[in-house]
């Protein structure tokens, strides 16, 4: 108790410093939500095995760095390797065509073949989380169960710190972590072709469906190669998340999951 009020309480005389600026219209629309957005000063973070630096179709990523084991703990470094696999350049390309003018940035937990342990991949969702970047894109997910509770800890000190978590579904029916958190936005994958095409799940931990079978991806070495997989689905979602928080900073993170829900195709003839 602090001044007769209760831990977490509100006293009258603070109304005025809680109010908040964002005008809601009264239909959420598309064109409301990202019309005219190019995801000018969102960061997001390609939480992946790196990112080639000047792909043609990736441009300028702001920041590399590599997580890597140091005692009982780890350390972030500067990646002077880049990506060792291909997956976090395509989800950067794809973050890129979507939101050209969002800021990039690179914190590789994966090596060459995709491989990677639990420990490295929460020291470095644990340090992007730290940095308050604006969108984590997470294209990869973890079946070890002892790590699920570490995890559901940093995703939601993220949730509550503003920052949002994108997070691919398993491609296998498995359980896996953190995309069944409901602090995350969780994606699987459709096969139409449209980049900006959304769907939501009626029955989630999925909320919600992009575009990811058959997806022509940047690839490292300066190429392209056509995938498919909720992996690539999901920076779709992350873009998306770039372009409105480009137009409307002020969103927080269940605010925002709320808009890709009233833009979704299938969400009340969503415009």
């Amino acid at each position: 108790m602090t001044g007769g009020l209760p831990a977490w309480s509100l006293p009258a005389a603070s109304r005025a410093q809680i109010d908040l600026e964002l005008e809601w219209p009264e239909r959420v629309t598309s064109d409301w939500a990202f019309g005219g957005s190019t995801g000018a000063g969102v960061r997001v973070c390609i939480l992946d095995s790196g990112v080639e630096r000047n792909h043609p179709l990736v441009g300028t990523v702001e920041q590399s760095v590599v997580v890597v084991a140091a005692g009982d703990g780890y350390d972030v470094v500067e990646d002077e390797e880049g990506d060792l696999s291909g997956h976090g350049t395509a989800c950067a390309g794809i973050v890129r065509a979507l939101a050209p003018e969002c800021s990039l940035h690179s914190v590789r937990v994966l090596g060459a073949g995709y491989t990677g342990s639990g420990d490295i991949l929460l020291g470095g969702l644990e340090w992007a989380v730290g940095q308050r970047f604006d969108v984590i894109n997470m294209s990869l997910s973890t079946t070890k169960s002892k790590f699920a509770g570490f995890l559901h800890e940093l995703v939601d000190s993220a949730y509550f710190g503003r920052t949002i978590i994108v997070a691919s579904a398993h491609n296998m029916p498995v359980v896996s972590y953190p995309w069944r958190f409901s602090s995350v936005i969780s994606v699987g994958c459709h096969d139409e072709e449209d980049p900006r095409l959304l769907y939501a799940n009626p029955e989630p931990p999925v909320e919600f469906f992009a575009r990811g079978v058959g997806v022509e991806v940047a690839w490292p070495g300066g190429g392209t190669l056509k995938v498919t997989g909720n992996s690539f689905a999901t920076p779709h979602v992350s873009a998306m998340c770039a372009l409105a928080l480009a137009k409307h900073p002020r969103l927080a993170p269940f605010q925002l999951k709320s808009v890709l829900y009233h833009t979704a195709a299938n969400v009340g003839g969503a415009p």
